[in-house]
């Protein structure tokens, strides 16, 4: 496409709000309108950002090449097929889908409908994470954090991702990353959690050991008093210690009986402008999305392999 892309947003939330924002602002994408069940939330950010708020999705569907669904997961398979039966491409918020049967059917009609499925593990494209797959080659053991205050109360509708366990609202983001990084199949699965104010776990530790011998230890909260993202890499000479809100880090080599310290050298950036900038790019040239769908449904089989873990823990 030598025009620029024509895209929607499908969910006009927490979340939502922001694709519209940056779509707004991309040079090589058309904000052409958003579509959200609340006809008021949706007016609110089409006034915002000088689009339109479409009646129907159907409406929506007929203007546009493309379209980022941002609704809440257990939606994704019902929303996400609908726009991919009209030939729309699509970016999901992760995970892609709240059952590994429906990521599997999202994947396969991507392939029936020829389009173009990105699934937003932005993580991916925190600068971070450039620097990880540049240096952190071969990992022996991994260690991320990621904890989160308790989503605040919404009119009518479960506070914004407890429809789901933390571990497919949270954790799921370091899932990917690691899967991504030691590109090894895992072989064992320890896994704790507990439910606290929804009724799915709210916070949960996983204990992931992989056939190459690479360990990783993933402890995922939502009821914390304090936000942190950040993930360590122990390499056979070396450590990296990477703090994705900050978009900042250590690295730590081996020296005598100690270590050396140095900053990790980073250009910070918007990791969901970057996602969004990709997505329309792969859209505008046909090109593999760094995170596709299959990459997300390999994610998402394994945090259900978690789950289930979880499950048999509780019984």
């Amino acid at each position: 496409m030598s025009r620029k892309v024509k895209v929607g947003v499908v969910g006009t939330g927490a979340l939502g709000q922001h694709h519209a924002r940056i779509y707004s602002e991309l040079d090589n994408a058309e904000l052409v309108g958003v579509y959200d069940t609340n006809t008021e939330r949706a007016q609110e950010i089409a006034d915002k950002h000088q689009t339109k708020a479409f009646a129907s999705l159907a409406e929506l569907m007929a203007e546009i090449d493309a379209a980022s669904v941002v609704v809440p997961t257990d939606l994704h398979r019902a929303v996400g097929g609908e726009l991919i039966a009209a030939g729309i491409h699509l970016l999901i918020e992760k995970p892609i889908a709240a059952t590994s049967a429906e990521a599997e059917e999202l994947v396969l009609l991507a392939k029936q409908h020829n389009v173009i499925v990105q699934v937003g593990h932005v993580e991916r494209f925190n600068p971070v994470l450039s620097y990880l797959e540049q240096n952190a080659r071969n990992p022996r053991f991994i260690e991320a954090h990621r904890l989160a205050p308790y989503p605040p109360p919404r009119d009518g509708l479960h506070p914004r991702g407890t429809e789901v366990s933390v571990v497919l609202d949270l954790m799921i983001h370091d899932i990917e990353v690691i899967l991504h990084l030691v590109g090894a199949p895992v072989k064992a699965i320890h896994a704790v959690g507990a439910p606290v104010l929804s009724p799915t776990e709210d916070i949960a530790n996983v204990r992931l050991a992989f056939e190459n011998g690479c360990v990783a230890n993933i402890t995922a909260s939502r009821i914390s008093p304090e936000r942190m993202r950040k993930i360590r890499v122990f390499l056979d000479d070396a450590y990296i210690s990477l703090d994705y809100q900050n978009q900042g880090g250590e690295l730590y080599r081996k020296q005598g009986a100690g270590f050396s310290r140095e900053d990790v050298p980073i250009e910070k950036g918007e990791p969901l402008a970057n996602q969004l900038r990709s997505f329309v790019a792969c859209v505008a040239g046909r090109d593999e999305p760094v995170v596709s769908g299959e990459h997300a449904a390999r994610a998402l089989n394994l945090a259900v392999d978690i789950l289930q873990r979880l499950g048999e823990g509780a019984s």
